[in-house]
């Protein structure tokens, strides 16, 4: 455990104090009300020291501490230096509670109690021995309060630094996992409608080779194209994941800005893709209002995996309707409907199938609190229909723009 300097400084200062306050109570005449020095000054300095000092390294040796002042205390009671309530064998034991384990500490307090009490009556007894024994056992019992008071102090700070670790340690976990789901949805999305248009495409080239040369050149160049993309689009992830900007991948110096993630402005690119696999798409948007970097990419990804549910499913030649809507309270509505014979069937609500693709949809849907459906339309093909309400931020917003209207 590392201590800060200040809280060392401010012991020895308290060490310094309580040992002042020792060797001047040792060096007093006796007077009445008040303690007399029952043996040579040497003494008395050194009980002072023993009481005292050992509160300067509590915090570093907190049991040899305890076990010194507790000594050393007891010594002060049958010399009858000072009738104090045990404070420094009090701070001592603060510190035994806060950093040793439960057993060792316990252990260590009822030691303490036993021989400070057993000190208290019994120099009570021998100092004022006509005196009754109620006033040497309510010595002894403010004795045992204040020092299973501090323990206990000691105890609840130990429990709840302990109940902060374990919290922070399970936050951190949480993050660990939902960071590792986050890459996992991203690389999924990625590998997957690419390698879909590519395994489409390589059958069709190698169906046509020999009659449609062509057409085959044509599906082998879209092979090369989509990769080239699927590369580009990974090592943009990875980067943003670890970090790096688009000068540090580059060599560049200076100023960078983040490699941007997808958003609604790709989807152009996304739609092209989906057409060189054989699917006639179409994209209709009306964006009333710009969407935040979050949402946009939610969006993306499931745009892009409906339509790699498309080429992998529908089969060659069907069509395909993007519709994307945002209102200008920022509600979202997508939308991606195909005439083809899908076969992957699920429901917002329900257990979803067809693989990781669909759940990820959901999950994305889901982090912004909006619903999916999707599942075989009644006249043939499928359809897939997210919404995302409005982000608070963007609807107290809106509110003021039309109270100011």
């Amino acid at each position: 455990m590392r201590t800060r300097p200040h809280l060392l400084a401010l012991d020895a200062c308290v060490a310094a104090v309580v040992v002042a306050v020792h060797v001047a109570l040792a060096g007093q005449d006796a007077s009445d009300g008040l303690p007399r020095f029952l043996g040579p000054w040497w003494l008395g300095w050194l009980v002072a020291i023993g009481v005292g000092v050992p509160l300067a390294v509590r915090r570093l040796w907190p049991l040899p501490a305890l076990v010194v002042i507790v000594a050393a205390s007891a010594a002060a009671t049958f010399l009858d230096i000072t009738r104090d309530p045990y404070v420094s064998t009090a701070l001592a034991a603060y510190m035994v509670a806060l950093v040793e384990p439960t057993r060792r500490a316990s252990a260590a307090l009822a030691l303490t109690l036993a021989v400070s009490v057993a000190a208290v009556i019994t120099g009570e007894a021998v100092m004022t021995p006509s005196g009754p024994w109620s006033e040497a056992a309510g010595i002894g019992a403010l004795v045992s309060l204040v020092i299973g008071a501090a323990w206990a102090a000691g105890r609840a700070v130990r429990q709840r630094r302990d109940r902060a670790a374990r919290q922070g340690r399970r936050l951190a976990e949480e993050a660990l996992t939902e960071e590792r789901l986050r890459i996992a949805r991203e690389l999924h999305d990625i590998v997957s409608h690419s390698l879909s248009v590519i395994v489409v495409k390589a059958a069709v080239a190698n169906h046509v080779a020999e009659e449609r040369p062509q057409e085959m050149r044509d599906a082998v160049q879209t092979i090369e194209q989509t990769g080239r993309d699927a590369l580009a689009e990974m090592r943009r992830a990875l980067g943003v994941l670890r970090g790096e900007t688009v000068g540090q991948r580059a060599g560049e110096t200076g100023s960078a800005k983040m490699a941007p993630l997808p958003g609604l402005d790709d989807l152009p690119a996304l739609i092209q893709r989906a057409e060189q696999a054989g699917v006639r798409t179409k994209l209709r948007t009306q964006l009333a209002v710009q969407l935040p970097a979050g949402p946009a990419l939610a969006i993306y990804r499931i745009v892009q995996e409906a339509l790699t549910n498309v080429v992998k499913h529908a089969g060659d030649g069907t069509r395909c309707l993007v519709t994307i809507t945002v209102d200008l309270r920022g509600d979202v509505h997508v939308e991606v409907v195909d005439d083809g014979a899908g076969n992957a069937v699920v429901s917002d609500g329900a257990e979803l199938k067809g693989g990781h693709g669909l759940v990820g949809m959901r999950e994305r849907v889901m982090m912004y609190g909006g619903t999916l459906a999707a599942g075989p339309q009644p006249g043939g093909g499928f359809a897939v229909s997210a919404r995302f309400p409005p982000e608070p931020e963007h609807s107290t917003a809106t509110s003021r723009k039309e109270g100011a209207e």
